[in-house]
């Protein structure tokens, strides 16, 4: 799949461009792409709904930020088919409709009158939201996810329709398929024209002669579905990917709802996690920072062991690059941070307690002097006990 453009350079706007310049640009492409204009033109039909998606986020403040802050992944998760793409025209004539209707007696002119006949009200299904828990592995790694949910989707029997054996319906006689009728009114002003929705129909644009009896008319039937989410590597807790389409469906047809999932990340037994690095602290005793030594840390491919120099100083950081959490947008991948603590023991024996006098009293404690290594040796073991 052709990686997506970036949104504002499909709108053709700075990345600080406001509300109104974003609408103006949207209108532009609008017009020049309309299906009504270029009866025909495929190319033309997909730059028609890529503006349209651009603009769906970019007016949006929400989807705007996430967009900003992680890109097509924030919004959609890769190919696991998240996000605001997939728009079809029913879908853009239901949201954007009060934006063509504004462009001056709307596209009634382009192609004998195309927009009047999209006029009709489009259903639209509700959202579902799931929270789906990863682990640290999940997250670094990306995964794919099986969920089961019940929701509502499109009638087996009536095809959606309401109507049995889905046939049984006919065109609304008032509203002449398009739901909606309008109204010519004299007023001080002259005459005003007013539209709304059908009375007839509902805005449905058609009537229902024999209700199909497994939905009741309603085009919908409650349903357990197994739905495969492919979770992007790099997301993290709180955030929110969407899955376009698979939420409820509508009434009697129209649009079906989007699916919200909401990550939330398992906590890890020794590794914290801290933007895209790792952190884990480590416990050594003395005479290991004071000789050097190694010690075993645990990363997400394992454990490795990871050298501690000689005079290592309480508090240090040690740096392993590329060993924490990928960046979501590709960029790289965090660090795994070591922080050096040492290990103070609280209970000695006589022999412990002897052992620290004669350091005490040794110069080897001062800045710059020095001690046998065995000596230190036989303090690590004596601790190790």
């Amino acid at each position: 799949m052709a990686e997506k453009r970036d949104y504002y350079e499909v709108l053709g706007v700075p990345k600080d461009a406001d509300a109104s310049t974003i609408k103006k640009a949207y209108r532009k492409l609008a017009i020049m792409y309309h299906p009504d204009k270029n009866p025909g033109n495929k190319e033309a039909e997909e730059k028609f709904k890529e503006a349209a998606e651009a603009y769906d986020i970019l007016s949006n403040d929400e989807k705007r930020q996430k967009y900003d802050r992680f890109g097509q992944a924030g919004l959609n998760g890769g190919s696991g088919g998240f996000g605001g793409g997939g728009m079809n025209m029913d879908d853009i004539f239901s949201q954007f409709g009060d934006i063509f209707g504004s462009f001056g007696g709307g596209f009634g002119g382009f192609g004998g009158g195309g927009h009047s006949a999209r006029s009709r009200r489009v259903n639209r299904g509700q959202n579902l939201r799931v929270k789906v828990k990863l682990t640290l592995n999940d997250i670094a790694t990306g995964v794919e996810k099986k969920i089961k949910v019940k929701r509502y989707v499109s009638c087996t029997h009536c095809n959606g329709t309401g109507a049995k054996n889905g046939k049984s319906y006919s065109k609304c006689t008032t509203c002449h398929g398009t739901g909606q009728v309008t109204r010519l009114q004299n007023t001080i002003l002259g005459q005003m024209q007013t539209t709304s929705t059908c009375p007839t129909c509902g805005g449905d644009g058609k009537i229902i002669n024999e209700k199909c009896s497994y939905c009741k008319g309603e085009g919908i039937e409650l349903n357990d579905d197994v739905i495969t989410l492919n979770i992007p590597a790099g997301v993290a807790d709180g955030m929110q990917l969407s899955m376009s389409g698979k939420g409820n469906a509508a009434r009697r047809g129209g649009i079906n709802g989007d699916l919200i999932i909401l990550i939330e990340e398992i906590e890890n037994e020794d590794l914290i996690r801290d933007g895209n690095d790792l952190l884990y602290n480590v416990f050594v005793s003395y005479p290991d920072v004071v000789i050097g030594s190694s010690v075993e840390v645990p990363t997400l491919d394992g454990k490795v062991k990871v050298k501690v120099e000689a005079g290592t100083q309480p508090g240090k950081i040690l740096r392993l690059r590329a060993k924490g959490i990928p960046d979501i947008n590709g960029y790289g991948k965090g660090d795994l941070l070591v922080k050096i603590n040492v290990w103070i023991p609280k209970n000695l024996n006589k022999e412990d307690k002897k052992i620290i006098e004669n350091l005490k009293n040794k110069d080897f404690v001062k800045p710059g002097a020095g001690q046998s290594k065995s000596f230190f040796k036989k303090m690590r073991d004596r601790f190790s006990e």
